[in-house]
């Protein structure tokens, strides 16, 4: 833009370099209008401040809110106090600038308000018309700097808009997949409640959760052996983890509080407390098992919980039963009572039964001894009723009164141990019952079988009384005060000796009998010399002042070190 010349007489030319001026406001004006950014536009108004005459642009301010901001925008830097005096300002303005002889301060106006300032300064004052010129382009670039403005407000309208879609189709999209989820859920939760109130059992779950997975289903035990399987491919024999792969396996289950994997399968715990009563496994040996899978299970094995924890507390409540009633047979009760309360545990006491007493290793109170005579009487088709008693298992088991079962007794001692994986047990048989009034003596005779078991140079395995013979008589309960005067009178100054002196002269005379008088077997069961047990027999002879080889005697002290073992428990 060229420098206007200076005024003219003539009024045409004056008019007509006005004119001039103003077009070439009119194109500086569209420059400033393709501006998007303030401070462009305020640069070209600065630049333009010289081509409308003798004058230099000092500074350009903004107005943000109530406050007047510059953005260091000028040919020199401004007076850091302009910005608090142009703020008082209502119209164009004179200011005293130092070094200045003539500054003036032009408000940028538009329709929406005071968008900022134009400062210039001149050597001397400019024409009318250079003002003139001065004040409407203030006036184009605040209509500028509000279209500018107005265009920024649209963009950001605009992206925002934009942004709000965006945001309206992700919330729709989450909502039709939240709505999706639920649907499957509900699904999930109708379909396993209908099988609770079916009551369909483990088997009903494992169907269920098969339909729902389209995956095979297994339902095991706490100690992984299948209770139900539901799906192809049920694999036979099942395989079994080993127990410390188990127990660690249900520890990491229980620490997680989620499904966990195991190999093919995901597998979640039947827990409605602390206790393991089950496992829910999905066999998934593609790893295609979703979300809603993983919740399936999880709800699955809930409803699996509630479904064990109800049987458990069943199985609890008929053994308190069970228990009770043994207790109150083998103690003395009336045959009517009897009758009408195993009828209601559904156990035939018509029946002719034996009480076998049961004993391994001290474990009386361990399930697995209690779990492994329950199974084998199950697998025999013993029938009974199963209680402890003074730390002793007592069953009380259906017999022929025949005496057709007496094998069964060898095979029943067999098979627990086989269960147990361990022979360390004895198992006395009682005598035959017929009725209810029967079970006091058949259990009295069960453990005077078993503490002679229990006794004898064998401790494990069966005895049955009714193949005791004499020992039939060496009793333990109301009759022992007939056998204690027998042991005394041939044991008695050994007894005295032995408990005088901290010898073993009965036990030693006991297993010289038992081994038939074989002093080198006798020796090797004592764990002695050969002339450590003649030195024994020759004390034996000489405290007791008996003939050894005498057959009387030797019967005699062969009954009485018997008896002597059945009332000590040896």
């Amino acid at each position: 833009m060229s420098v206007p010349p200076a005024r003219s007489a003539d009024p045409q030319v004056r008019a007509r370099d006005q004119l001039s001026s103003l077009y070439s406001l009119f194109v500086l004006s569209m420059a400033m209008f393709d501006r998007a950014n303030e401070d462009e536009i305020l640069r070209v108004a600065l630049t333009a401040v010289t081509a409308l005459g003798p004058c230099l642009p000092e500074a350009a301010y903004l107005v943000q809110g109530e406050e007047v901001v510059s953005p260091q925008l000028g040919l020199d830097p401004p007076d850091p106090a302009l910005a608090g005096r142009l703020a008082t300002l209502t119209r164009d303005a004179a200011l005293d600038l130092p070094g200045r002889a003539w500054t003036w301060a032009y408000p940028l106006q538009s329709l929406g308000g005071r968008r900022g300032y134009l400062v210039v300064s001149a050597a001397a004052e400019p024409s009318e018309d250079q003002r003139f010129l001065l004040g409407v382009l203030a006036q184009q670039t605040g209509a500028a700097l509000a279209n500018a403005v107005l265009h920024r407000d649209q963009r950001a309208h605009a992206q925002a808009l934009a942004t709000l879609n965006d945001e309206m189709a992700a919330v729709n999209q989450r909502l039709t997949v939240t709505v999706a989820d639920l649907e499957r859920h509900t699904r999930i939760h109708e379909v396993l409640t209908a099988v609770t109130a079916a009551g369909t059992g483990e088997q009903g779950i494992a169907t269920a959760l098969h339909d729902l997975t389209g995956l095979p289903v297994a339902v095991e035990d706490a100690f992984g052996n299948l209770r139900a399987w539901a799906g192809p491919d049920q694999p036979a024999p099942y395989p079994k983890a080993r127990a410390r792969r188990r127990s660690q396996l249900l520890q990491e289950a229980r620490r997680t509080a989620r499904p966990v994997r195991e190999g093919d399968r995901l597998l979640a715990l039947a827990q409605p407390r602390d206790v393991v009563l089950g496992v829910l496994a999905l066999v998934d040996p593609g790893r295609t098992a979703g979300v809603h899978d993983v919740f399936a299970l999880e709800y699955a094995a809930t409803v699996l919980a509630v479904e064990l924890a109800h049987l458990r507390g069943l199985a609890e409540v008929e053994l308190r039963l069970r228990g009770d009633l043994v207790h109150d047979l083998v103690s003395g009760t009336d045959d009517e009572s009897a009758f009408a309360r195993a009828e209601a545990l559904g156990h035939d006491l018509h029946r002719a039964h034996r009480v076998v007493a049961v004993q391994w290793l001290g474990r009386a109170r361990d399930d697995a001894v209690a779990q492994a005579i329950e199974r084998v009487a199950s697998d025999l088709e013993l029938g009974g009723l199963l209680a402890e008693r003074s730390g002793i298992l007592l069953l009380l088991t259906h017999s022929s009164p025949t005496g057709e079962d007496v094998d069964r007794w060898t095979t029943l001692y067999q098979a627990v141990a086989g269960r147990l994986r361990s022979s360390a047990g004895a198992i006395g048989v009682g005598g035959l019952v017929r009725t209810p009034a029967d079970f006091p003596r058949s259990y009295s005779e069960a453990l005077r079988a078993l503490a002679i078991r229990q006794g004898s140079p064998v401790p494990d395995g069966v005895s049955v009384f009714d193949d005791l013979g004499i020992y039939r008589m060496l009793a333990v309960g109301d009759r022992a005060g007939e056998v204690e005067p027998f042991v005394q009178e041939w044991l008695g100054p050994l007894l005295d000796y032995d408990a005088k002196h901290g010898a073993e002269l009965v036990r030693t005379l006991s297993l010289y009998l038992e081994c038939g008088g074989n002093y080198d077997l006798t020796a090797e069961t004592l764990v002695i010399h050969r002339s450590t047990l003649r030195y024994r027999l020759q004390r034996i002879r000489d405290v007791a002042r008996l003939d050894l080889n005498d057959v009387d005697a030797r019967l005699n002290l062969h009954v009485a070190t018997r008896a002597w073992r059945v009332l000590n428990g040896r």
